[in-house]
């Protein structure tokens, strides 16, 4: 019953969305109308908080009658990966799609602001329309609720690989991301139906897009942390598809992000901007496919179904050729921009767009062109690494050496030689580190040129803080504490970009490995220590058995414990990986175990990595985020104190 009730709640949802999307776009004139727009989408999105609750119901009590329950659950799985079960799969990942479509919905249509009437009441039904396509394709295509009989007693299980923590929290994470990239769409069309894009209407959009590109990068990072610790194969990042696929729909909100700060501070950029809003949600869209059309071979990836695939292309192309045609025919009138200098604040961040958006263009197409050579006849090929860290990498390493000058430089006509000058100890440190890095790798100018980009970003961040600290009189603390939020999350997140960039490049390029065959009382050489197997034991979990081998690790004078395992589910024939790692500050070790080997009785494989810095990647993200983080909290508070 639960079920057809949550079903019947989708239904619903689904109408209230039409409505929404109907009404908000003829109440440009009429508040009666544009009040009935925001009742209607709020009723949409508690029609569909509702129906996923009920299917996280249906999860929780193990309702093997329901066809993605049987498919995706067990009745011996541990309560938390029940209720991950309701996203951890095609249909329900939609559902949420949807609840978070129209949850937003709401949101925007209860904050108008200092938009016109028509901006607001259109937006909110652009919004409407958006949540509608989804549920169309879902309640169709990929039903969550359709019943199974005869219904199985146990269950099929959920995908091993996702029954961990990071994974229930990865899936919604980056639907906040990729979903919150809706609402700079429905913003955009607006706009561009009403033909106007003012500082007003970009101060609508900025929160949209920063709330967005944080989710993502926490959702981004919570998922480069789960491939490392999860897969086994010591690495963080290996450029696939699937990983493309939230990347660059980044890169775009990226760039948003910076050009809304433009459009809104001097009305400049408001064309680009719209262009940005109109792409990054096509390559949301784009990554959902890439996820669930079943043209993908990898462990991200939900579905195979090409049906779903194809109707998912479908949506894709009403939503940009929607857009594309609308900004085809209104961009060219929207109000002229404000002049700014070659050297300014402006001129820096269009350079930042410009970066970020050749970038993200690079990724597509190193993405896009395997399946496009395939669907072509051209037969399998493989677009990897290299390519990637041949072309974006490159990139965006020019991209970072502009990044500490846009803070130093002033709006509209800016002084590039005192910026210069202001900037001259990162650049010596800089330096220091690029000559020191070559000296150190046999005279390898990749990684040196990538540490020193790192300490240029740090030092760069760190002097601009301290050129804001130096302003008026008083004490260093008091100055701190006052210090505008603003001024800390663009250093932060600054920062935070340098800090990755010295993990990334610490780890790829000054990573040591390993592989070992040992038996219980042996022990290898290893990283400067000495890693000895003292045991490999079975144990039992809640709905899996493991092999899990007892080391013992002497380093730098320190004996420690770490234990990794191999853990076999009833439900999957594919054990998964369960490393053992030890952080120091000069990295991991880190430790997978292997099959038994076959001509050695007693024997285990063993590989070790040993990833120099590798915690500066995850703890850089993490910067970046709370540095999207503050800025919304600033942006909050200057609205509170406007009120």
């Amino acid at each position: 019953m639960i079920a057809e009730i949550g079903a019947f709640a989708a239904a619903l949802a689904l109408a209230l969305s039409l409505a929404q999307g109907a009404l908000g776009l003829a109440a440009s004139r009429r508040d009666s109308r544009a009040e009935a727009t925001a009742a209607i989408a709020q009723a949409a999105a508690a029609m569909c908080i509702f129906a996923f609750a009920c299917l996280i119901a249906v999860f929780v009590q193990s309702d093997f009658s329901v066809a993605v329950v049987a498919a995706n659950s067990h009745v011996d799985k541990p309560l938390i990966y029940k209720i991950a079960g309701a996203w951890g799969n095609h249909e329900g990942s939609m559902l949420l799609w949807c609840t978070v479509s129209a949850l937003f919905g709401a949101i925007l249509a209860s904050t108008r602001g200092r938009q016109s009437l028509g901006l607001w009441s259109r937006s909110v039904g652009v919004q409407g329309l958006v949540t509608a396509g989804a549920l169309i394709y879902t309640l169709f295509i990929s039903p969550p609720f359709a019943r199974l009989d005869p219904a199985p007693m146990l269950g099929a299980g959920l995908n091993p690989l996702l029954q961990d923590p990071a994974l229930v929290a990865h899936p919604p994470l980056l639907y906040l991301g990729y979903v919150g990239l809706s609402v700079p769409f429905s913003l955009a069309i607006a706009a561009l139906i009403e033909g106007r894009a003012d500082q007003a209407w970009a101060k609508s959009l900025r929160p949209w897009t920063l709330a967005a590109w944080t989710f993502l990068t926490v959702g981004i990072a919570i998922g480069s942390y789960w491939a490392y610790y999860e897969l086994g194969w010591g690495g963080w990042w290996f450029w696939d598809p699937v990983e493309n696929a939230s990347f660059m729909p980044w890169l775009v909100a990226a760039a948003l992000v910076h050009s809304s700060i433009v459009t809104e501070r001097r009305g400049s950029l408001a064309s680009w901007t719209i262009l940005l809003a109109i792409i990054g949600f096509g390559l949301a869209i784009l990554g959902t496919f890439l996820v669930r059309s079943g043209v993908l071979t990898s462990v991200h990836a939900f579905a195979v179904d090409p049906t779903r695939g194809i109707a998912m292309l479908v949506l894709l192309f009403v939503a940009l050729g929607i857009g594309f045609g609308l900004y085809a025919w209104r961009a060219p009138k929207l109000s002229q921009p404000s002049g700014f200098a070659a050297v300014s604040r402006e001129s820096m961040l269009v350079w930042n767009n410009f970066g970020l958006a050749i970038a993200a263009g690079v990724v597509l197409i190193g993405t896009l062109y395997p399946l496009i050579v395939e669907a072509a006849g051209g037969g399998l090929i493989s677009v990897g690494p290299p390519f990637f860290n041949a072309t974006v990498a490159p990139l965006l390493g020019v991209l970072f050496l502009l990044l500490p000058l846009g803070p130093m430089l002033t709006w509209r006509v800016g002084d590039m030689r005192a910026a210069l000058m202001r900037l001259a100890p990162a650049a010596v440190l800089a330096l220091i580190t690029l000559f020191g890095a070559l000296a150190l790798s046999s005279w390898r100018a990749a990684p040196a040129i990538g540490l020193a980009l790192g300490v240029w970003l740090v030092a760069g961040g760190l002097i601009y803080l301290w050129t804001r600290l130096q302003r008026g009189e008083g004490r260093l603390a008091a100055k701190i504490a006052l210090m505008p939020l603003a001024v800390w999350s663009m250093s932060v997140a600054h920062i935070g970009a340098g800090v990755l960039t010295i993990g990334a490049i610490a780890e790829t390029a000054f990573r040591s490995e390993r592989a070992a065959a040992l038996q219980p009382g042996e022990s290898v050489a290893f990283a400067g220590g000495r890693v000895m197997l003292l045991e490999v034991r079975q144990t039992e979990g809640p709905n899996y058995t493991s092999n899990r081998a007892n080391f013992q690790v002497d380093r730098h004078g320190v004996t420690e414990a770490l234990s990794a395992e191999r853990r076999f589910y009833s439900t999957s024939p594919m054990p998964t990986t369960e490393v053992g790692i030890l952080g120091r500050i000069d990295g991991d070790l880190y430790i997978a175990l292997g099959d038994a080997v076959r001509d050695t009785p007693g024997a285990w494989s063993i590989r070790l990595y040993h990833n120099p810095l590798v915690y500066l990647i995850f703890l850089g993200a993490l910067m970046m985020a709370l540095g999207g983080l503050l800025s919304l909290l600033a942006l909050a508070r200057r609205r509170k104190v406007a009120a």
